[in-house]
């Protein structure tokens, strides 16, 4: 009960079951997409430019810290107000449905660099490459979902400055990251980020967020 509370009291009860869901989306989309095509051809996009790009382990903390960004970006999203909430939600499950068919329709893979000799964040690296695989890689999620919660905030005077330029700054922070632990290429990147803005705008000029808004009202 306490922790029910807690949760209504951090997310209106219209928010809680489509965020809810919206987790649950991306689970599917990225592990269903790994079980159903794991075993497929991948291709490899990486260009010389990316191998150019160094190899920084310590960037691996701003790339688990995409997390903890997508929470608060999320929430707020919902908090905020209920409209703008479902701009948001629309627009973030349509991008996931379009990352599914595109990672079974064009699976993608890299190959992952030597971690440096001696460096104290190493231990981080091999540990998120132990724990994410090289495939689901365009478009990026951690991209796309980033560039959606700057999207959401950017131009809102109902949200405070500072927050909205450290969302901007944060997301290309992410992005970054992505490329310099080799988790994803520039193609990833400009795919993701360009997956979500079409989304964003998607939802904020056709049916779509009232639509998505009946079916989690029903």
């Amino acid at each position: 009960m306490k922790l029910r509370a807690a949760v209504e009291k951090l997310i209106p009860s219209y928010g809680i079951r489509p965020l809810a869901g919206a987790l649950a989306l991306q689970m599917a989309v990225y592990w269903g997409a790994r079980l159903i095509a794991g075993s497929w051809r991948h291709y490899d996009m990486t260009t010389a430019l990316d191998l150019a790009v160094p190899v920084l382990p310590w960037t691996a903390v701003i790339y688990f810290g995409s997390y903890l960004y997508w929470a608060a970006g999320y929430i707020l999203a919902v908090r905020r107000r209920e409209a703008g909430a479902w701009r948001f939600l629309a627009a973030d499950a349509l991008g996931k449905v379009i990352c599914f068919a595109v990672f079974l329709l064009l699976p993608t893979t890299n190959v992952r660099p030597a971690i440096p000799a001696g460096d104290p964040f190493g231990w981080l690296l091999a540990l998120l490459y132990g724990a994410d695989a090289p495939d689901n890689l365009f478009p990026s999620l951690h991209c796309f979902c980033s560039w959606l919660c700057w999207a959401d905030v950017r131009g809102q005077r109902d949200v405070p400055a500072g927050y909205r330029a450290f969302a901007l700054l944060f997301t290309l922070a992410v992005a970054a990251s992505t490329l310099t632990t080799r988790q994803h290429v520039l193609a990833d990147v400009a795919a993701g980020f360009a997956l979500a803005e079409l989304c964003w705008q998607t939802a904020g000029r056709t049916s779509l967020a009232r639509r998505y808004e009946r079916l989690w009202g029903a």
